[in-house]
């Protein structure tokens, strides 16, 4: 069985082809800058550990999926002979409110309840719907999967996900802390019990999914007690154009000043703030910490405010844990980012936390990068959403 997994950003694709009686990766690829006029697709052939980059402007999802599915059946590298082999296609989801809590075949119930909030994820469940639809076009009839990144979050208490606003909007509206990313949060704690050989009871893990999007999830006993994001993936950590946690007045001061209607505050606040923002640079990740090393003061601003807000998120789920035994970094940041590992735990020196710079010198492995003495062990692990999407796929179909 082969099972196509798509991971549809704010602004990127990923995905893979995998078999799932070895559950081996065909290919894989990345199409990034979507909506720009400088996207390209990354497109790698694993057995022959063959990449290639293709630029070809994709200004929405829709695009950027018509072009990929092409690769895999584009006569100079193709993996499959037609979409026909595909048995299945799972789609990492992001928020159902409390509709949906748990991975779902796709049918026009579970596209409109992604419609219905829409508003709670304005940079996600669009595109979500448009791969859905995508799909629907080009490989009509095909089973599909959805999962959830709120489901790892369902285990988070009340008393964590209830917000200190009337009572009446969390019934009416559902208004609470969801929590996103958790599909990767799963992964990586589970992956990191393996590498331990070490049994979920009692284990207390903090890990960092850091990307375009970003998140801290406390874990502990193999379950999710608390995260960065809330409502929507708007909150917690500031992002690469998402602001993160904010005094509320911010905004209503900002709507009075500016008259600005509700529509036009979360656009600044989702597409317009956050480290691009600060720094006054394209959102871009990788360039504005390449800055942050010159003499760009706001560069530089911007990638300590970063580092800070995750180095205070990770010290208070130390509190929220009553102790840490493991930090994890993943996610495209997490992973290849030296000096923003290097950054935060530079921070965390006051809980014993102690990284070994020689270690930490890498990108893209699945590491320790704490001295031995340190009081933390500190990993890299490489995310793993779509392996955990593609058994979610094969499961439910």
């Amino acid at each position: 069985m082969k099972i196509l997994v798509l991971n549809c950003g704010s602004s990127s694709l990923k995905y893979q082809l995998i078999d799932m009686e070895t559950e081996e990766v065909i290919c894989s690829g990345k199409y990034e800058r979507i909506g720009e006029k400088e996207a390209f697709l990354t497109h790698k052939i694993e057995k022959k550990g063959q990449k290639i980059k293709l630029e070809n402007p994709a200004y929405n999802h829709t695009e950027a999926i018509d072009f990929t599915l092409k690769q895999l059946v584009n006569p100079n590298y193709k993996v499959i002979d037609s979409l026909e082999e595909i048995s299945a296609i799972g789609h990492r989801l992001v928020h159902g409110g409390e509709k949906i809590a748990e991975s779902v075949k796709i049918d026009e119930n579970v596209i409109d309840v992604l419609k219905e909030y829409t508003d709670l994820a304005p940079l996600h469940n669009p595109a979500c719907i448009l791969g859905i639809e995508a799909c629907q076009k080009v490989m009509p009839g095909k089973p599909m999967v959805g999962v959830f990144d709120t489901a790892f979050h369902q285990t988070i208490a009340k008393e964590k996900y209830i917000y200190p606003i009337p009572y009446e909007y969390y019934k009416k509206y559902g208004v609470r802390k969801y929590g996103f990313h958790g599909t990767s949060h799963m992964y990586v704690s589970q992956r990191l019990l393996e590498l331990e050989n070490k049994d979920s009871k009692d284990i207390k893990i903090i890990t960092c999914h850091l990307g375009q999007g970003a998140s801290v999830c406390a874990i502990k006993n193999g379950k999710s007690i608390d995260t960065t994001m809330g409502l929507t993936p708007l909150g917690g950590i500031p992002m690469v154009t998402r602001s993160g946690d904010l005094d509320p007045s911010v905004i209503t001061y900002l709507m009075k000043k500016e008259c600005l209607k509700p529509e036009e505050i979360e656009t600044i606040l989702n597409k317009e703030s956050g480290l691009s923002a600060i720094s006054g640079m394209v959102p871009d990740f990788r360039e504005i910490e390449e800055a942050s090393n010159t003499d760009n003061e706001m560069a530089k601003i911007a990638i300590d405010e970063f580092n800070y807000a995750i180095a205070g998120y990770i010290a208070k789920y130390a509190v929220a844990l009553n102790g840490v035994d493991y930090i994890v970094f993943t996610g495209g940041i997490g992973e290849n980012q030296i000096n923003i590992r290097k950054g935060i735990c530079q921070k965390l020196e006051f809980m014993g936390v102690k990284i070994a710079l020689e270690e930490n010198n890498v990108r893209g492995e699945e590491k320790v990068i704490s001295t031995p003495d340190s009081k933390v062990k500190v990993y890299i692990i490489p995310t793993n959403e779509e392996l955990m999407i593609a058994k979610e796929t094969m499961r439910l179909i």
